[in-house]
């Protein structure tokens, strides 16, 4: 456990109702791949807290990355309606784009990953998304624009996050972004 999660599960233990507070355990169960305990404690913010933004963006990212991908942006959208000038829009944006491409939306993807894109340029991860959408959908002149875009935004980003699996990302999803990707024309290691 880390010093983070120890500290917001302390906070939980002083007020077991804290909706950010379980939101906050919700992210760090997530990024360990830990989906169930992270569902569990998104769900018990909003019960505390229906209203509460970061907690249905935790849903939303939790059910993506769980391999529910429609329901995750169901609850994306519903983060974003809440509260569209947070400072974690960009983010929220990219799960969207990403959750629309681990559906197999490739159009849809692209058209969330350019909003990203547009509110947020210089934030890589929609170019991600991006890239490998249009290298789904064929059309690689654009596709290999975006990628080296992601790249150049934020060369060592790119290596850590694609071209090696993040944990919160189960590998047949990985390989699913990997091979958009290869389409869009990146490099082989």
């Amino acid at each position: 456990m880390g010093s983070n999660e120890t500290l917001v599960r302390q906070a939980i233990a002083l007020d077991a109702a804290d909706a950010e507070a379980l939101s906050i355990l919700s992210n760090a169960l997530w990024v360990h791949a830990d989906y169930e305990s992270a569902l569990a404690e998104a769900q018990r913010a909003l019960e505390m807290s229906p209203n509460f933004a970061y907690a249905h963006h935790m849903l939303g990212a939790t059910l993506i990355f769980s391999g529910r991908p429609k329901e995750g942006i169901a609850a994306l959208e519903r983060s974003i309606r809440l509260d569209p000038r947070h400072p974690r829009s960009a983010v929220r944006l990219n799960h969207m784009a990403l959750g629309l491409y681990f559906a197999r939306e490739y159009t849809a993807a692209v058209d969330v990953a350019k909003r990203a894109i547009r509110l947020y340029p210089e934030f890589p991860n929609p170019y991600r998304w991006l890239a490998a959408a249009l290298g789904q959908l064929g059309r690689i002149d654009e596709a290999n624009e975006a990628l080296g875009r992601a790249i150049a935004i934020m060369p060592a980003s790119f290596e850590t996050n694609v071209r090696n699996r993040v944990p919160w990302m189960r590998p047949e999803d990985h390989a699913h972004m990997l091979d958009g990707l290869r389409k869009a024309g990146m490099p082989e290691e």
